[in-house]
């Protein structure tokens, strides 16, 4: 199972200190590297504008924070978790992502979802309707992504969006296209999603509810004949790191619920080495083949190191 990172963007107000954006960006940067140093597979970064609750510090865009990590991070792969698709016109999108492939020399992962954050929607003007609009609209950027990456010209008139004859070019260092990761545990049509457009998907769930998705993602695949195995699996967990169980546990922030279902003590890794190892053991047995990881200390690049002395160098 592979490890990656979730770089901190100022989506939990990790920047709330900071007066100077400038400085901000440097500590983003410090922390991409050490990951990058560390091992850690792949670097990705959450698509929001405003942090989780009250407004008032620094957040930063992930695409364009991803295309200056990628001329100063060598190794890594670089992914949105993920790009909302109600953010940006998808032949845009298409164009941009073809953008960074290039830029980071093939290291582009191109995640997307249908969005979920109510409150930005409205914040900066855009649209939120309902999660069953949001996931047609998905579908229909998806199709028009995917031509577009042929270099072809594309034509698309579908409900929501349309393109004439749309040309991108270049397009990209990878073949055929940039890995499409979509994230999202909805088994009736997220995970149809998956297997007839993803590369890699994201349930962000407990290990036994990540099990269980990627049983019905299999389901998917069999009805529409794709290779369950050539899609990569992915989660995303929550590090802390602490002397004992209860001391970690205690820790749990109190926005965890609106981005972990459950009881996120129970099942994130939360607590001494020996339990984040345990505990890493189950989302390997659940099937996850790349775990994303964001840490409590989000700031702390001697965080990052630890863990990956722990966890990937062994």
């Amino acid at each position: 199972m592979k490890l990656s990172y979730y770089l901190p963007t100022g989506t939990t107000h990790e920047f709330a200190g900071y007066t100077d954006p400038v400085a901000a960006f440097a500590k983003l940067l410090e922390l991409a590297k050490v990951a990058d140093e560390s091992g850690f597979a792949t670097i990705w970064a959450p698509d929001h504008f405003i942090p989780f609750g009250p407004s008032g510090s620094y957040v930063f865009e992930a695409w364009t924070t991803l295309a200056a990590l990628a001329r100063e991070v060598g190794t890594a792969r670089l992914g949105q978790l993920v790009t909302g698709n109600g953010y940006r016109n998808p032949a845009l999108l298409a164009k941009m992502a073809s953008n960074l492939d290039v830029i980071s020399g093939g290291r582009l992962t191109f995640g997307i979802g249908a969005g979920w954050y109510e409150e930005e929607y409205t914040a900066f003007g855009y649209d939120f309707p309902g999660a069953g609009e949001r996931l047609r609209r998905l579908e229909e950027a998806l199709k028009i992504i995917h031509a577009l990456w042929t270099g072809n010209p594309a034509t698309f008139d579908g409900d929501y969006f349309s393109t004439a004859g749309a040309v991108s070019l270049p397009t990209g260092v990878q073949l055929p296209h940039p890995p499409v990761m979509i994230a999202g545990g909805g088994e009736k049509v997220t995970l149809r999603l998956v297997a007839l457009y993803g590369d890699l998907c994201n349930v962000q769930e407990s290990p036994d509810e990540v099990h269980r998705k990627f049983q019905v993602l299999a389901r998917h695949c069999e009805t529409v004949g794709r290779d369950f195995s050539q899609i990569t699996k992915t989660s995303t967990s929550y590090c802390i790191i602490a002397d004992t169980d209860e001391e970690a546990r205690a820790a749990v922030p109190p926005w965890a619920p609106l981005v972990f279902p459950g009881e996120l003590a129970g099942y994130g890794l939360i607590g001494t080495v020996d339990t984040i190892r345990k505990r890493l053991e189950v989302y390997r047995d659940a099937g996850v083949d790349e775990l994303i990881v964001g840490f409590q200390d989000a700031l702390d690049a001697d965080t990052l190191r630890t863990f990956a002395t722990e966890f990937i160098a062994t």
